[in-house]
């Protein structure tokens, strides 16, 4: 499995939410320009982001997006299932039935526990870990906000 640009835009998205209040609506252009993100592929991430119950799109003037869940909450697993769907390394293990050998396959089997690690590893990562964490924020934003929390 390859995460995506779009995968790797909406953890950065998503990334950049879970690090403001509960709450606050962050202007578009604020999360883009902090994490990189073409503004206009954006707007189309968090569609597919809250089509998914993972971030809410509020229009007009003062918009813009916000988290819906707790960053502890939000694992990593959910934000790719989202973007990319189910997580599969061959199509023996998303169709099984592709394979006549399937069942009885030394290769499938490890295919299968290879996914279901991946899928564990991911869902274990909630978003909330991962800003106690080394990130990829900018470390400017990082210093910025502590400063604020502090002022």
């Amino acid at each position: 499995m390859r995460l995506t640009r779009p995968g790797e835009y909406a953890v950065r998205c998503v990334l950049y939410l879970s690090g403001q209040d509960q709450g606050i609506i962050v202007p578009r252009r604020e999360i883009a320009q902090a994490m990189e993100i073409p503004e206009q592929f954006l707007g189309k991430i968090a569609q597919q982001l809250a089509r998914g119950g993972i971030v809410e799109i509020i229009q007009g003037s003062k918009g813009g997006f916000r988290l819906v869940v707790s960053p502890d909450q939000v694992s990593l697993l959910d934000v790719v299932e989202v973007m990319v769907g189910g997580i599969f390394l061959n199509d023996c293990v998303l169709r099984p039935d592709s394979c006549s050998r399937s069942q009885t396959c030394s290769v499938h089997q490890v295919w299968q526990k290879a996914k279901a690690q991946l899928r564990k590893t991911l869902d274990e990562a909630t978003f909330a870990q991962l800003l106690e964490g080394q990130s990829c924020m900018d470390p400017q934003l990082l210093e910025k906000d502590q400063i604020e929390d502090v002022g």
